[in-house]
Formats: structure tokens, C-alpha cells, sequence
């Protein structure tokens, strides 16, 4: 039985600790595997907390950013909570989160479902892409502000439980 994915994407500087913290022990105890970006901020706040998490399932998979041609990652990355890193060549991010050397495509085609934290411009490419893949996504914010650029179509979910059942409804 595969164990269904959970992308968490959000800010690589801030962590918005209570909400990274409060989805992140919520995942560990739904069975699914935590996929991040493997950096800072939101993707280590979300990590720590499910890592952390007695009686979890799931694992910690980070998807690294890299260098063409250089074996080593990106400095920052993975985080020390990522039990899986998948590293990757792909060193683009932020405004150029959409292009095809952006590891934000993986994140995304590899979840069976995105929740989008607050974050910039990396975080608002990755909910783009989900749009374009017609992966299933919702934003946890207080307001769309909270990521400039965000697009019309993502549901922005205020209520923890609402994205609990935006989250169960959406796993395969």
C-alpha cells in the first residue's frame, strides 16, 4: 500500500512557527509522507514538527536544489529534519520558480496534494505550477496577501479543520 504524499510548500526565511508546527504533527498522525522544498523557514518548521512527532508513519522527503555539474547542495540545504533528500541539478527558484531548471516541478508532480503556507515568490511559482498540473491545492493563510501573486483559483483556507478536510477529501 503506497503511503500517500503531502506537499507543504511556504517562505525558505520565515517559519510561522505556529502554523508550520500545528500541519506539520497533524500530517505525522495522517499516514502520509511530508515533501518540502528541504530549506529554511516554513519547509524546516513544517519538518521539525513532523519529524518530531511520536507515533508518525510517514517520512520527511525534501526535494534539494543544486548546481548543474556540482555534486554538492545548495548551502542550507537539506534541512537536519529531512530523512529523505532527493537532490537535484535544478538550481532555479523565486521569480524563476516556473522554469523548467526549478526543482518546484517536482515538489509539485510528486505531492498528492499541496497545502501552500505564507511565503514570496517561490511559494506563489509552486501554486501556479499546481494550477497548470491540476494538482490539488489550497492555501493555509490569514489572507491572500500573504503570498503576492497568488492566484484567483487557490482556495484560501483561514480554519485549521478546513484544511483538514480540504487535505483528507484530496488524498488518494
Amino acid at each position: 500500500m503506497r503511503i500517500p504524499i503531502v506537499g507543504v510548500m511556504g517562505s525558505g526565511s520565515e517559519s510561522h512557527r505556529e502554523r508550520s508546527s500545528k500541519i506539520g504533527r497533524w500530517l505525522a498522525l495522517e499516514g502520509v509522507h511530508l515533501l518540502t522544498g528541504g530549506g529554511g523557514g516554513v519547509m524546516a518548521a513544517v519538518s521539525e514538527a513532523f519529524h518530531n512527532t511520536k507515533g508518525r508513519r510517514g517520512l520527511v522527503l525534501g526535494i534539494i536544489p543544486g548546481q548543474p555539474g556540482v555534486r554538492a547542495p545548495q548551502p542550507g540545504y537539506p534541512n537536519r529534519w529531512v530523512e529523505i533528500p532527493i537532490f537535484t541539478h535544478l538550481p532555479l527558484s523565486g521569480i524563476r520558480g516556473t522554469d523548467a531548471l526549478s526543482r518546484n516541478h517536482i515538489n509539485i508532480l510528486s505531492s498528492d496534494v499541496i497545502v501552500a503556507l505564507p511565503g514570496s515568490a517561490g511559494t506563489a511559482s509552486e501554486t501556479r505550477l499546481a494550477l497548470a498540473y491540476k494538482r490539488p491545492i489550497a492555501a493555509y493563510l490569514d489572507s491572500p496577501g500573504q503570498i503576492p501573486g497568488l492566484a484567483e483559483q487557490i482556495p484560501v483556507l483561514t480554519a485549521f479543520e478546513e484544511v483538514q478536510d480540504f487535505v483528507r477529501s484530496n488524498l488518494p
